[in-house]
């Protein structure tokens, strides 16, 4: 196995940095074992939350009779994590897009093989960063002085690329049996940097966000990105080692693609924005969706969202959804703390088949009042909102990874330093609003959204706009580009 931590892209790693990636990896493995030598048998078998919707089928990590032998030709596997919604969702655009180019999507969550090493490595560390997030919600101190730094320029650096390339090393045995000849398209770049150390023939690293950090390298493979501002950061390791000039990627391992957007939300872009537009046009409610993850962070926002808007709601003037993915209590919490939510709430809680009904009839029928989505199965989270987000006229959340959807934005306060380039994309494309910081601001812009006629309709056709110039194309062209590195 090529050591990965000691040269990145022909940059040497100090050797300080270097031992503490060797004692990373040991710390890991002393807690958790090293299975390298265990067995990892691998079947594939049906999805029965989002395998009907976009073809998915699933890869378990243990023995049995799978539902089907792998595809050599057309199979191409989404390899993910369950690190907050985002690099799930990125996933399902991936297999989405497989699916309408006629390939067979494989879903791989190294988070989700609860006896190997790999996914109690992963485990611990999606502890430590889902901690890391709540207590920067709770504690402006710790945010400015830790948590924004760790995400803004911790993460940046390569010495903690070797880090994360070292503790892969771990994550690699789940790969043991999967057919090395599939293509693997990393939505986070721990499945990328597992699968290269797996010995995978062609790996895509599809890289999130809109701030370079050596966080997301994984050499060896092909890393995508979504914009040319990344590109150019990505390109010379820009800001990796403080200032110093570090040698750049080589041209064929970076390859600028576009968002990363689910086939059935490209396809209907013109149509739902003129849907869009003939709701305002026509005075109907203006639609609202919140999207509610990270264990209820940012609940605060969504609470003063939801207080202003209840007026107009009783009268006509606005509906909301609201998306509290599989964090029940979130919505049980709101109810609680805002007098006259539960009147006006109609609660779609775990029948994925009456959310599917309503969010289909909800692109061209009419909606009135509150209506509240859980699922405690995280597929059906997470993809809710992306079936919601056909019919909402605006869609309310921090600039992550929904910051690159086409559909008008509203951006509250980020969480990590990192996510308000999203935000600063998005509103140099015209498809989403400047990061509003507090909560005067955030509700603001709901005023504007409201009242003008002019914030809408722009976003609109700045949507319909960016389609046309191939902005969104994003995951069609990261699985051609998968499934072209077998023909080269």
């Amino acid at each position: 196995m090529q050591d990965r931590s000691k040269i990145i892209f022909g940059n040497v790693i100090s050797d300080g940095d270097y031992r503490k990636a060797v004692k990373s990896k040991a710390k890991y493995a002393r807690k958790f074992g090293d299975d390298a030598q265990a067995p990892h048998p691998a079947i594939v078998v049906e999805n029965p939350h989002i395998g009907p919707a976009l073809g998915v089928r699933d890869i378990r990590i243990q023995d049995g009779q799978g539902d089907a032998p792998f595809d050599t030709e057309k199979g191409v596997i989404v390899g993910n994590i369950r690190m907050g919604f985002g690099h799930y969702r990125i996933s399902m655009a991936m297999a989405s897009a497989a699916h309408a180019l006629g390939y067979q999507p494989y879903w791989m969550d190294l988070n989700s093989y609860s006896d190997t090493t790999c996914t109690k490595v992963i485990g611990a560390q999606n502890d430590l960063y889902s901690l890391g997030s709540r207590i920067s919600q709770k504690s402006k101190l710790f945010n400015k002085l830790v948590w924004e730094p760790m995400n803004y320029e911790g993460f940046r650096k390569l010495s903690y690329n070797s880090s994360d390339q070292k503790n892969a090393e771990l994550m690699a045995p789940v790969f043991q049996n999967v057919p090395k000849d599939i293509p693997v398209i990393g939505t986070h770049v721990w499945p990328a940097q597992a699968a290269i150390h797996a010995g995978m023939k062609y790996v895509v690293n599809a890289i999130p966000d809109n701030w370079p950090m050596a966080l997301h390298l994984a050499e060896g493979s092909v890393h995508t990105i979504q914009t040319h501002f990344a590109y150019q950061g990505y390109r010379v390791l820009n800001g990796m080692r403080g200032d110093e000039v570090l040698k750049p990627m080589p041209e064929d391992s970076l390859v600028y693609t576009g968002h990363y957007i689910d086939d059935e939300l490209v396809r209907n872009i013109e149509s739902d924005c003129a849907e869009r537009m003939a709701r305002k046009e026509q005075g109907k409610p203006m639609r609202f969706l919140l999207t509610i993850g990270g264990a209820g962070a940012q609940k605060e926002i969504f609470a003063a969202i939801i207080r202003y808007l209840l007026p107009m709601i009783e009268s006509g003037k606005a509906a909301l959804y609201v998306n509290v993915g599989d964090y029940r209590n979130v919505w049980d919490e709101l109810v609680r703390e805002i007098p006259g939510l539960s009147g006006v709430s109609t609660e779609h809680f775990e029948d994925w088949a009456e959310t599917q009904k309503f969010a289909a009839e909800a692109v061209a029928g009419d909606v009135t009042g509150v209506h509240a989505f859980y699922h405690g199965n995280i597929f059906q989270a997470v993809y809710a909102t992306n079936l919601l987000m056909r019919s909402c006229d605006v869609l309310v959340t921090k600039p992550s990874e929904l910051a690159f959807y086409p559909v008008p934005k509203l951006f509250i306060r980020r969480i990590g330093g990192h996510e308000q380039w999203g935000a600063v994309h998005s509103a140099e494309i015209g498809d989403g609003t400047l990061e509003c910081r507090d909560i005067p601001h955030t509700l603001q812009m709901i005023e504007l959204f409201m009242n003008d006629n002019v914030t809408l309709r722009d976003m609109c056709d700045n949507i319909v706009r960016n389609k046309s110039m191939g902005i969104y194309d994003g995951a069609y062209k990261v699985v051609e580009l998968a499934m072209g590195l077998k023909n080269k």
